[in-house]
């Protein structure tokens, strides 16, 4: 909760901003000038991390408010480290404050909880809030640009720079269609309890309600993510992932004439991936299960799993269904190293942790090693005596 309430009004204005449509804020580089955004598009099977389709998905252009992906991914990294702390009060500079809408409407000297920073980031878009969240974790906003920028190049996005956590104009700041694919696939499957945050349509904010910009979320089926972004030399951005019967699709459109017709492609994206595409196993998975004869390929490290009471478990959620698509997606993933093994759920409290069961504890091991090779998490499960 903020230590300073404003006005209802007051909140109501600022809701009513779109996403980085005002003018760029004071020390705020000039937006790019351009002819016309690069159109690029690209569907991913989440699980295997195959390219299902592409167009321009190299081409360099501006990620908008696409940024703020990186910066939430970072902002998670630092929850898991101990770093921070999701009722963690966050201080609100003044530089801060001074970036260009949209805004929450944090005021110097505020404070923030991480919680509602994450929140108000994936709702809202909030630029003011990006800058608190990169200030806290690096000192400086361009720090942080710089920690953001490794942590792409960490992850195989060869042709993204960042230089601000927002997404806010800036002529060095660039990606591409592919980059924010890998990215959307890290956010999914490395950190399932914190990727519901981006299906929230809204959050209560100083006894106000604060909507979020995502209309794909209500309109199709097994949406749940992920964020949308515009500026004038971006064009309407959106990276998108949906999940339906046990696999999960990514799409990413850049370059967008309109927010309606970028999300009519996604849908169009999308629904191409579910109805005509089979998901394709990973490298690592070339040998299938049961074959008579069969062995792992040489040099993939391929181990078929034996039956045995140790478990892998790949993730923690606040609902059933997301268990069960994580344990299915991470069954597909390992291919003949989750031969014998069986997805299953195991409930403690109102988290539900996605587990697969059947291996020993060899096998257990090397199954995360290869989904931690992926950047996925994994941890193996002991049978209790």
């Amino acid at each position: 909760m903020f230590t300073r309430v404003r006005s209802a009004a007051a909140l109501l204005t600022l809701v009513a901003v779109s996403t980085l449509s005002a003018p760029v804020a004071a020390k705020a580089k000039r937006e790019p000038a351009t002819a016309r955004p690069v159109v690029a598009e690209i569907l991913m099977d989440a699980g295997t991390g195959r390219v299902l389709r592409a167009h321009n998905a190299d081409v360099p252009t501006y990620p908008a408010s696409l940024t703020k992906m990186m910066t939430l991914l970072l902002t998670f990294e630092a929850l898991d480290r101990g770093q921070l702390q999701l009722d963690q009060l966050l201080p609100v500079s003044y530089r801060a404050t001074t970036m260009a809408p949209s805004r929450l409407g944090v005021a110097p000297g505020d404070s923030i909880r991480v919680e509602d920073a994450i929140l108000a980031l994936s709702t809202k878009s909030a630029n003011d809030v990006a800058v608190v969240l990169g200030e806290a974790l690096a000192g400086n906003e361009v720090s942080f640009a710089q920690a953001m920028t490794k942590r792409a190049r960490d992850l195989g996005m060869t042709r993204t720079v960042f230089r601000n956590a927002s997404g806010l104009p800036d002529r060095a700041q660039r990606t591409t269609a592919r980059d924010m694919a890998i990215l959307s696939r890290v956010l999914v499957r490395s950190h399932a309890r914190y990727y519901p945050y981006f299906s929230r349509r809204s959050f209560d904010w100083q006894n106000q309600t604060v909507y979020g910009h995502n209309r794909v979320l209500d309109r199709y089926d097994g949406m749940d993510g992920i964020k949308t972004g515009y500026i004038a030399a971006s064009g309407f951005n959106l990276a998108a992932s949906a999940s339906r019967d046990g696999r999960r699709l990514i799409a990413v459109v850049l370059g967008g004439e309109s927010a309606g017709k970028r999300d009519r492609r996604i849908v169009e994206l999308m629904d191409s991936g579910f109805r005509n595409q089979a998901p394709e196993k990973p490298a690592d998975a070339l040998v299938a299960a049961g074959t008579p004869g069969a062995r792992p390929a040489a040099g993939t490290g391929a181990a078929v799993a034996r039956t045995g009471a140790w478990a892998i478990q790949t993730g923690v959620y606040g609902s059933l269904q997301a268990a069960r698509q994580d344990a299915e997606t991470a069954r597909r993933s390992l291919g003949a190293l989750a031969a014998g093994a069986k997805p299953t759920v195991q409930q403690s409290g109102s988290l539900y942790k996605a587990q697969l069961v059947g291996f020993d504890g060899a096998s257990a091991r090397s199954a995360c090693q290869s989904l931690k090779s992926t950047k996925a998490d994994c941890i193996a499960v002991q049978p209790r005596p």
